[in-house]
Parts: C-alpha cells; sequence; structure tokens
C-alpha cells in the first residue's frame, strides 16, 4: 500500500535484497537479433533508428570523433528503454533516480575533461575565455565558465530525473484519486491519464533524444 505520493519512486521493497533495479536489465532480453532467422518488424525498426541517429550525431561531432557515434546511440537507446520500461505497470522506473542517470552523466563528463585536459590543454584554456572578452571582465568568465563545466553532469542528471518524476507523480496522483469519484468524472480522469499517457511517451523519447545529444556536443568541445 502505498504510504504517500512519492513511495512510487522507492527503490526498497519489504524483502531484503531489492530487486527493482533488475528492471534496468529487461531491455538486454531483446538484444540477440542475430538468433532471428527472418527479420520481424522491431529489427527494421532498430536498425532504422540505429541509422538515423549515427547520422545525426555524425554530424555534430568532430572529424576525429566519428567513432563515438556508436557510443552515443547504445545511451540513447539504453535511456530510452529504461524511460518506456518505466510507464509499463509493475515496472520500476531506475531513470527516475539520480543514482542511474549521475552513472551516466558524471563518468562520461570526467573522462571527456581527462582527455580534453591532457591532449588538448591549449584549447581547454582557450574555453575558459570567449573571444572578444574584455580585460576586465577575463577572471570573472574563467569563473563562470568553470562552474558551467562542472556542472554539466549534475545538469545531465537532474534533468533526465525530474522530467521522468514529474509525470509519473501526475499520473499516480490521478490514478489513487480516481476511487472514490462518480462514473462521469471517472470518464474524464481515465480520458486525462490516456493524454498523459502519450504526453509521457514523448517526454521518455525526447529526454533520451536531449540527453545524447547534449553529452555528444559537451564531446565535440573538447575533442575539436
Amino acid at each position: 500500500m502505498m504510504t504517500n505520493l512519492f513511495s512510487t519512486f522507492d527503490p526498497a521493497t519489504s524483502i531484503k535484497m531489492s530487486l527493482n533495479w533488475m528492471s534496468t536489465l529487461l531491455g538486454m532480453i531483446m538484444i540477440p537479433y542475430s538468433f532471428w532467422i527472418m527479420p520481424n518488424r522491431m529489427m527494421i525498426m532498430f536498425w532504422m533508428i540505429n541509422e538515423k541517429l549515427h547520422n545525426e550525431f555524425k554530424m555534430l561531432m568532430s572529424s576525429n570523433q566519428k567513432g563515438m557515434t556508436l557510443m552515443m546511440v547504445s545511451l540513447f537507446l539504453l535511456i530510452l528503454t529504461n524511460n518506456l520500461l518505466g510507464l509499463m505497470p509493475y515496472i520500476f522506473t531506475s531513470s527516475s533516480h539520480l543514482v542511474f542517470s549521475l552513472t551516466l552523466s558524471a563518468p562520461l563528463w570526467l573522462s571527456m575533461m581527462i582527455f580534453g585536459w591532457f591532449k588538448n590543454t591549449k584549447m581547454m584554456f582557450a574555453h575558459m575565455i570567449p573571444s572578444g572578452t574584455p580585460m576586465m571582465l577575463m577572471p570573472f568568465m574563467v569563473m563562470i565558465e568553470t562552474i558551467s563545466n562542472i556542472i554539466r553532469p549534475g545538469s545531465l542528471a537532474v534533468r533526465l530525473t525530474a522530467n521522468m518524476i514529474a509525470g509519473h507523480l501526475l499520473m499516480s496522483l490521478l490514478g489513487n484519486k480516481s476511487l472514490s469519484m462518480s462514473s462521469v468524472m471517472l470518464i474524464i480522469i481515465i480520458t486525462i491519464q490516456i493524454m498523459l499517457m502519450m504526453f509521457e511517451t514523448a517526454v521518455a523519447i525526447i529526454q533520451a533524444y536531449v540527453f545524447s545529444i547534449l553529452t555528444t556536443l559537451y564531446s565535440s568541445e573538447v575533442m575539436n
């Protein structure tokens, strides 16, 4: 029984070892497409998404980082799978927790920073001060650029988590209040929930795309 509105995001259960986080690996069941004898529609759609995302990420990357498109496409598919799985009943939404999103954003950002400062030190210092900055504002620009670089993994993680939590909270609130309503109000609430479910599906796709696109842009700044 749900004690409060936020208990739907609680990863703990009544047993000693929680298996909620195992929902992150449910998408692995659909991965081995090589075992299919004949191509199916899901496989064809998967190939089309891969090709479209590969061309999209390739335009944003420089010539010396074309091989990173595979990593960004994999990142998009991982986040998208977890976002869509969270919309199904009785499946734990791992992407609505900072543990999941920070685990993705922090190592990627840290590896990019380490690579950039060791490989392109002069360019990283040049990024601290935009061209045309007056001499008096240079120390402040260095502080602002440093803070903006540090908060990038946090902003990526919080953006994904907050957008996934908001829709789930609204759907939980409407679902709990519909038990004691009249039949007319119940039809209205169900209609609103269907529309909200469609909206949450769009949000799940958009947030996975935004996360991977921003990661690609951050990497292109470091590896130019």
